[in-house]
């Protein structure tokens, strides 16, 4: 909350994917005039990027306004409006990010396949 009231999406993305690939981005916007209400809800594609984020952004400022960042225990994307159009109706089905291909075991490997992964927790 407390964005200045002139940043887009991609405004916020930038910032915010400093730490991390941002996925989501739902930038509320007043129904009637389609300017924005000053506030947004963002999902990382890791979790520990969320927790970098909230722990360096929250009460900085850009361009003069305080922002706050914090979790949101349950978000929910926005319903799917009939005034919306067919590319940001994809964003909000497909997410913003850069989708990786899965790893293929017929992949030549590379120095860094030796090493043994992490256990996960």
């Amino acid at each position: 909350g407390g964005l200045p009231y002139e940043l887009t999406e991609g405004d916020v993305i930038c910032v915010f994917s400093q730490y991390g690939e941002v996925v989501n981005i739902n930038l509320v916007r007043d129904k009637k005039t389609g300017k924005s209400k000053g506030f947004c809800f963002l999902c990382y594609e890791d979790q520990r990027s969320t927790i970098l984020a909230v722990d360096n952004f929250n009460g900085i400022k850009i361009k003069g306004r305080t922002i706050r960042v914090d979790h949101v225990a349950n978000y929910r994307p926005p319903k799917d409006s009939d005034d919306l159009d067919e590319v940001t109706k994809t964003l909000h089905a497909k997410g913003c990010g850069v989708k990786t291909p899965p790893h293929s075991s017929s992949d030549s490997l590379s120095e860094d396949d030796d090493v043994p992964a992490k256990k996960q927790k």
